[in-house]
């Protein structure tokens, strides 16, 4: 049995794949646990390669229940780093692209999904 937890986990997991394969995309923005981690030790790694990290992805109902679907959907808010050298317009532009498509593809039922973008940084 598949639970809204685990299709939630599904979908972050889903969304942070899609936007590491962006150009331009340096990364997701590290929560404080990640900050924090990031002190202590080197960034988790599968297979020698590192991992998505999920900290800088945010998904709740359209109507603000976090983690949840409502009526009106779902909406995902992703925070970003870009590289320099790249349009943070062109970059927000195809990581909405990207995340919409992972959304559609992932969740079991077609649901409205809001998508914000916002590049916190540039490395």
């Amino acid at each position: 049995m598949v639970t809204r937890a685990h299709d939630g986990r599904r979908l972050v997991e889903a969304v942070a794949t899609a936007v590491g394969e962006v150009p331009g995309v340096a990364f997701l923005r590290p929560g404080l646990a990640g900050r924090l981690r990031a002190t202590t030790m080197s960034a988790p790694r599968t297979n020698g390669a590192p991992t998505a990290s999920t900290s800088g992805i945010r998904v709740r109902g359209a109507s603000g229940t976090r983690g949840a679907r409502d009526a009106d959907g779902l909406a995902v808010d992703v925070f970003v780093v870009v590289h320099r050298g790249h349009r943070a317009v062109d970059v927000t532009r195809a990581v909405r692209e990207a995340v919409t498509r992972a959304a559609r593809t992932t969740l079991a039922t077609p649901v409205p999904v809001r998508v914000t973008v916002t590049v916190s940084g540039i490395v």
